[in-house]
């Protein structure tokens, strides 16, 4: 793949992004954008994962201009769990993820997934949210999940593309905004800037 082919970058390691974002027929390579995720004090949630876009957005930016790289626009995302007032972000350790699953277990939560695409004019900011609604689980359910790993790189400590799907009784909003990208967002902010398959 050639530069000249390619329309964006995507500050994000994450491979559900990476998988997603090639859905909407753009072409496109990843860039590193570490930014800090700790949440300030006192911020709301929506506050928050907006503004992790936005910071990722602009790392991988500035990023692309320290590197030397062809300039493109960078797309990046963010995704949160929330229940209540609490930020459900990844586990730290297998006793965090516990702690999270035991919190999710027979409630309904919100999942916020904001997206950051910066451009040579600014960063424009779209967020997603969707309700899930958790079954009750057991302490051995919670366990074996647990064990399994796949809790351990998600927010809130389940995936829902994975075995964390058998927990959701029921979805309001978007499934691939869950995951991580959602995809009807995404395909409609692309395309106002004349990039993939709704362009």
């Amino acid at each position: 793949m050639t530069n000249t082919q390619i329309d964006l970058y995507l500050a994000s390691g994450s491979p559900r992004r990476k998988e997603l974002l090639a859905q909407t027929g753009v072409t496109f390579e990843r860039i590193a954008a570490p930014v800090d995720e700790t949440p300030l004090p006192g911020e709301k949630a929506r506050d928050y994962v907006l503004r992790l876009a936005h910071a990722k957005a602009e790392s991988g930016w500035q990023a692309m201009i320290a590197q030397g790289m062809p300039v493109r626009p960078v797309l990046a995302a963010d995704t949160t769990v929330v229940l209540g007032d609490a930020i459900l972000g990844k586990p730290d350790n297998a006793v965090d993820a516990t702690r999270m699953l035991k919190m999710l277990s027979g409630s309904s939560h919100e999942v916020l997934t904001s997206l950051g695409l910066r451009h040579a004019g600014g960063v424009e900011v779209v967020l997603s949210t969707s309700v899930v609604h958790f079954a009750a689980l057991s302490d051995a359910q919670i366990a074996d999940y647990v064990a399994s790993g796949e809790p351990m790189d998600k927010a809130g400590s389940y995936g829902i593309q994975g075995r964390g799907g058998l927990f959701v009784a029921r979805l309001e909003g978007s499934f691939t905004g869950v995951m991580g990208l959602p995809l009807h967002e995404t395909a409609a902010l692309l395309a106002r800037y004349g990039m993939g398959f709704l362009a």
